[in-house]
């Protein structure tokens, strides 16, 4: 058989029904009716008919390794690794609903029909491990036809051009400014471009319900396409998409509303949104709590609260640990009915507890610290003192967690 033939047998999936398979990072009967009672980082959730095991969420996290959008084995490998180790909801990475509304040639999208099938692979492993899955939907906007930052040091500062894969004469934002000198030429939106990214949102929402995730998330964030229209140093339109603040938000509100009528009435919207700009001038905290009430009416179910992104004369406080905790807060006292969960800078298990049990936020994500900590959700139990499940295959390992000889 040749190499060709080899990789054109595919896996085949896990039997859940041959193998003992439990809900791993679920806090255990025992612990549950405990004196003690259990952490509300393991106390379920219930968003619309979606139940969550726990309430710590695997933030997205762009990988730059796909291939013309397709996810592959990296991206199974990647996010599988944190369902093994009991995360309650994995969102997948920033996927692209338009070709050219990514950030690079190595993106992942959700623009064709054919991208279903990979995703929704690693949807079912994720479901074996008792993991919810999200995907995140997205258009770079300002910051598309850039290099990987494998190629640039770690900077989206380098634009990729067409003999390269990249596609540096299409990309769009509110207005013609440069999100940072030297980066892609930026084309004003036409109505046109703004009506056919609605629809593309439309569209990747109903192909993320067939390949089978749970939630979908509306990226908002980051200086990108969503976020340079809330901004005003962004946004320097003169027609309904610029200016007053009802007419920066219309964008988001328009994507909402079409996403929320395509994607099913018993799954989960999500919203990221960056906060503040962290600059003089620009989108700030009032403007979220301001802004929220309309998101919730048009059927979101939680906002995750990021920052940042859009300017890079930005002075974000990153040297803190949760700097956007006091969004996430704001948001629960200023408006109701509508769930919150902050992310950035979530290392301690402690933290992230108090921040449930202060109220000001329902959920907590974490990103770069899963990369660094995988097993994170199972450690917090141990610190935490409450029992929760682990995958059966790594069950001789348990009782030497943290090094400590667990009877």
């Amino acid at each position: 058989m040749s190499t060709d033939q080899l990789f054109n047998v595919p896996l085949k999936p896990l039997d859940a029904s041959a193998i003992p398979v439990h809900p791993t990072g679920i806090a255990l009967q025992r612990s549950v009716e405990g004196t003690g009672g259990v952490p509300l980082l393991f106390k379920q959730i219930k968003i619309r008919d979606v139940q969550l095991k726990n309430r710590v969420i695997v933030s997205p996290m762009c990988q730059y390794s796909a291939v013309d959008g397709f996810m592959n084995t990296w991206h199974m490998t990647h996010l599988g690794q944190f369902a093994t180790r009991g995360a309650g909801l994995v969102i997948f990475e920033a996927s692209a609903v338009k070709e050219h509304g990514r950030i690079t040639p190595n993106d992942a999208g959700i623009y064709l029909d054919e991208h279903i099938a990979p995703m929704a692979q690693i949807v079912a492993f994720l479901h074996t491990q008792g993991t919810k899955a999200g995907l995140q939907l997205a258009h770079a906007g300002r910051k598309a036809s850039c290099y990987s930052p494998f190629r640039t040091h770690g900077e989206h500062t380098v634009v990729c051009p067409k003999e390269e894969g990249g596609w540096p004469d299409d990309v769009i934002g509110p207005s013609p400014i440069q999100q940072w000198e030297g980066g892609p030429q930026v084309r004003e939106a036409t109505k046109e471009d703004i009506r056919n990214v609605i629809k593309a949102f439309g569209e990747a929402a109903k192909r993320a319900d067939k390949a089978g995730f749970d939630v979908v998330e509306i990226h908002g964030a980051h200086g990108y396409l969503i976020n340079s229209f809330l901004s005003p140093l962004s946004n320097q339109r003169t027609d309904e998409y610029g200016g007053s603040f009802e007419n920066r938000i219309r964008l988001l509100l328009e994507i909402t509303e079409h996403t929320r009528s395509v994607w099913p009435a018993s799954k989960p919207l999500f919203v990221r949104l960056s906060c503040t700009d962290w600059a003089d001038g620009g989108w700030t905290g009032q403007d979220t709590v301001r802004l929220v009430p309309y998101l919730r009416d048009r059927g979101v179910d939680l906002i995750d609260c990021s920052s940042g992104g859009n300017v890079p004369w930005q002075k974000v406080p990153s040297h803190e640990q949760g700097w956007n905790v006091p969004f996430s807060r704001d948001i629960k006292q200023n408006v109701k009915d509508i769930m919150t969960g902050p992310v950035g800078g979530i290392v301690d298990y402690r933290f992230a507890e108090c921040v449930l049990q202060k109220g000001e936020g329902d959920v907590i994500f974490m990103a770069r610290e899963f990369l660094r900590h995988p097993t994170w959700v199972l450690d917090a139990a141990d610190d935490l003192e409450v029992e929760v499940a682990w995958p059966v295959q790594y069950e001789r390992s348990k009782r030497f967690a943290h090094g400590h000889t667990k009877h």
